[in-house]
């Protein structure tokens, strides 16, 4: 299916300039790359925001290849509808409205990839469920991980605190998982790989 890129650059070119967070351009190529020549037929993404990044993971799907997003903000559901219309790929994405604190125990999916971006202080709850949905041989991508640099030093702000010490869990579950082998990049505001064992 044909896909309007004149039309997600204008989204894109919309969402930086309004600061609506997105996915950055080396944290995509990172995940093109760790995608590359795998077989993505089911993809969930937690946090929608305008639909840009889903966008974008539509490219890197298998034939029929379907993605499930997230996000309980009804005014960016609506517009991440109506973007994902414009660049024609509303085959490929299925929005789901609400707080996916809600939504993901209530589904029942097994998923290739799982992509993390939504609210910082439920990393740890989003991995739970990930890992539960996750294929055998399935990739799970969170993105923000290091959070302008906090979760690594010793940062204690109260106002970031929750979220630093969330993200802070996040990474030390993944990296004591016997199931996952993980890699944390320093790409964009940190990059955490968990490959199913």
């Amino acid at each position: 299916m044909y896909m309007n890129k004149e039309e997600l650059e204008k989204i894109k070119k919309k969402a930086l300039e309004e600061h609506i967070p997105i996915i950055m351009d080396d944290t995509l190529s990172v995940i093109e790359k760790t995608l590359k020549g795998k077989k993505v037929y089911s993809f969930l993404e937690i946090g929608t925001a305008v639909g840009y990044s889903a966008m974008c993971f539509s490219e890197l799907l298998s034939e029929n290849g379907k993605i499930d997003t997230i996000e309980r903000d009804v005014e960016r559901v609506a517009e991440a509808r109506k973007n994902i219309k414009k660049v024609g790929v509303e085959d490929k994405i299925n929005v789901l409205e609400g707080d996916a604190v809600e939504i993901l125990p209530t589904l029942n999916n097994k998923y290739d990839v799982v992509f993390i971006d939504a609210a910082k202080g439920k990393y740890p709850f989003f991995l739970k469920e990930a890992l539960r949905m996750i294929k055998t041989d399935g990739i799970i991508f969170a993105d923000n991980i290091l959070y302008k640099g906090y979760v690594m030093s010793d940062y204690n702000k109260h106002k970031q605190r929750t979220a630093v010490r969330n993200l802070r869990e996040y990474i030390k579950e993944i990296s004591e998982n016997p199931n996952l082998e993980t890699e944390i990049l320093e790409v964009g505001d940190g990059l955490a790989i968990s490959k199913v064992k």
